[in-house]
């Protein structure tokens, strides 16, 4: 397969950023990945099941939801082109805790992860890049999992929107966003019912803390948003 057309897309990813055209042409080479298409519904990965690759979408949305003890699916992820799965699994023999699907037909490429941890002779450039660049995944995915607790803790509803939101701020570089989950996957990610979700988002848009329109969401002031989080 020619991957030259997904290069843009492939440095979008956490593991393989900074990388130039040369780079990546020499990694596919030596890692031989393979590529498969899903249609949308299909699953990537089930829970309870161990994986030895890391996924790259190319095209198309998955979603990674978490089945709960009376069987509720809580989206914890939607991750579009560029986005990363699997990544802190394939290096261990822990199982998925999370269902990954496709929210829409998709291509996704899989690295081996027995070749990311035992290149074949001499590991060049691109492959010490590609390792750090997972050691650093990883290390952002731990503190991640902090600030989801830390959200999770959160007492009041009010609370627990407004942290996701500046966590949302943050990681777009911009006080103006628009976010993929539905009304009902942030309900569930945020440990809530789906209307109170919605009533609550109605008063902070009455207080002036949030502009809402449709899954567009303008912070005007974020450090009065964060005094009200505290």
């Amino acid at each position: 397969m020619d991957y030259t057309p997904y290069f843009a897309t492939l440095r979008k990813t956490s593991l393989l950023r900074g990388m130039t055209d040369a780079e990546l042409a020499a990694l596919m080479a030596s890692l031989a990945p393979r590529v498969r298409r899903y249609d949308k519904g299909e699953l990537l990965l089930m829970a309870g099941y161990e994986t030895k690759e890391v996924g790259m979408i190319l095209e198309g949305e998955i979603t990674a939801t978490k089945p709960m003890p009376d069987g509720t699916p809580v989206t914890m992820a939607r991750i579009g082109p560029g986005g990363v799965f699997a990544d802190v699994l394939a290096g261990g023999r822990s199982k998925s805790p999370v269902n990954v699907t496709a929210a829409s037909p998709c291509l996704v490429l899989y690295l081996p992860c027995a070749a990311l941890l035992r290149p074949g002779g001499e590991p060049n450039a691109a492959q010490w890049k590609l390792l750090q660049n997972w050691l650093e995944t990883i290390s952002s995915k731990y503190f991640a999992l902090d600030r989801r607790l830390e959200l999770l803790c959160c007492k009041s509803l009010r609370g627990r929107i407004g942290l996701w939101l500046l966590e949302q701020r943050e990681q777009t570089g911009s006080d103006t966003f628009t976010i993929t989950m539905t009304r009902a996957e942030l309900a569930a990610y945020l440990n809530c019912d789906r209307s109170a979700l919605s009533r609550e988002l109605g008063r902070m848009q009455e207080d002036s803390l949030i502009e809402l329109f449709r899954s567009t969401f303008k912070l005007p002031d974020p450090d009065r948003l964060a005094n009200e989080c505290c």
